[in-house]
């Protein structure tokens, strides 16, 4: 399997020392990743040249129809990483991505070591067969289901309008409809066509002999033919509550990991995640449960816009342009009858504290500036203190000097411990009395 990571180059010619930043692939697989950045028309891969494509800011697992298999993994560090790293970035991955999915993996004890080799979509198999494994052990949910027949003996009802056009030659035979038990429920036919696929797909020996195993036992239960259709039918309740655990990565396993199912003639698995998106998620996730007592912490507010329009005759003003911050910290601050307000906004980039100079600029982006800006006009009232928060590495260690737009609205670029899963304290937390509640740590 190749292993890179984010931004990554994938060239299919000979010649170059594959790394985490260079990949070499076959044709077939280059000319499927190139259909494949034409299909999502830049989103995830970008051209390189007529033999290479470069990744984006995407992170999960890619096998070409011709089965060669490509995982890609956070890029937390500037430099190559260590073995050891790329194991820790593995282990990273599937905490955001359990935590956007707001799962709970089933991995305890010496389990976590083990599978810290596995690549990600064998990972995303074992929890799907963990669970399916605990539910099928407390046993699947039935239903009742009308089934109309031909039978000798009356039981149910007779279905008198057939029995009527039944022919003298088979006068004892009766049409029948009856109710029978029976698990064929749209629930346990959808884990059914999820388990056959990864029987297929897996090449894991204990995946394979778990999900064996499941098959046999669930071999009485009909797949569906068209699984995508069916996934909205799935249903949700009080008596469903034991399907919780494994209907999201039934739904992972469907719809991204299943090539059987997809559009298009060049069908391959294409399981990626936005590494923007995976981040505030992570980010929110662990600062949202250690706010202070009179702090409410919102996810993508969208309570304001950039401006106020009112078209050529038009009978009002309209709001063009939502704000919409990643993060809204709000503290109440008794006898004040209005919350602090604070905007805090993630992005997944590698600042460099070192590089201060005017044309560097610590790596910082000037749209991301510009956004911050509009955040603290609208929200703010443009004054208070902002924040970016960004990933803490080995050359952004604890949070820049201050920003000041103006004398009274100011921001912060903060880092975020990915392995603590905290923000590094320092001087800024106190302009954010929030966060006070949380037990921050100073370094890496």
């Amino acid at each position: 399997m190749i292993q890179i990571r984010e931004y990554a180059i994938l060239t299919s010619k000979r010649g170059y020392t594959p790394s985490m930043d260079l990949g070499l692939v076959s044709e077939v697989t280059l000319r499927w990743l190139q259909e494949l950045q034409q299909s999502q028309k830049g989103k995830l891969l970008h051209e390189s040249g007529r033999h290479s494509v470069k990744l984006g800011s995407y992170v999960g697992y890619l096998q070409s129809p011709s089965g060669e298999s490509i995982e890609v993994l956070p890029k937390t560090h500037r430099q190559l990483p260590s073995a050891p790293q790329i194991r820790e970035n593995r282990q990273l991955l599937r905490d955001m991505l359990a935590t956007s999915m707001q799962l709970k993996p089933r991995e305890a004890g010496p389990a976590i070591l083990q599978r810290l080799q596995t690549p990600l979509h064998e990972w995303i198999f074992r929890q799907f067969l963990d669970h399916l494994s605990q539910l099928v052990r407390r046993g699947l949910r039935f239903d009742y289901q009308r089934v109309e027949e031909e039978s000798r003996f009356i039981r149910g009802r007779l279905d008198q309008t057939r029995q009527c056009r039944q022919t003298p030659d088979r006068a004892t035979w009766f049409h029948i409809q009856h109710d029978i038990y029976s698990p064929q429920r749209i629930e346990n036919r959808l884990l059914r066509t999820a388990l056959d696929c990864v029987l297929k797909l897996t090449r894991n020996p204990d995946n394979w002999r778990l999900a064996n195993e499941l098959a046999h036992q669930l071999a009485v239960i009909t797949p569906c033919r068209n699984p995508l259709s069916e996934l909205p039918k799935w249903q949700s309740g009080k008596l469903m509550q034991t399907y919780d655990g494994v209907k999201p990565w039934c739904h992972l396993v469907l719809e991204k990991l299943n090539p059987s199912f997809q559009q298009g003639s060049h069908r391959g698995i294409a399981l990626l995640f936005p590494m923007e998106r995976l981040f505030e998620n992570y980010v929110a996730h662990w600062l949202g449960a250690e706010l202070a007592p009179n702090t409410r912490l919102r996810t993508q507010a969208c309570d304001k816009y950039l401006l106020k329009h009112q078209p050529a005759g038009a009978h009002g003003e309209c709001n063009w342009f939502q704000l919409k911050p990643d993060l809204l910290l709000e503290t109440r601050i008794p006898p004040s009858r209005n919350p602090l307000t604070a905007v805090m906004d993630t992005k997944w980039k590698l600042l460099d504290s070192q590089q201060a100079s005017g044309d560097a600029k610590y790596n910082l982006s000037q749209a991301d500036i510009y956004q911050l800006y509009a955040y603290g006009l609208q929200y703010m009232d443009g004054t208070g203190h902002m924040a970016l928060i960004y990933p803490a590495h080995a050359d952004f260690q604890s949070a820049l000097p201050r920003f000041s737009f103006s004398r009274d609205l100011h921001l912060w670029a903060v880092p975020f411990n990915l392995k603590t899963r905290q923000l590094v304290t320092g001087e800024w937390l106190n302009n954010f009395p929030g966060l006070r509640g949380c037990l921050m740590q100073e370094t890496i």
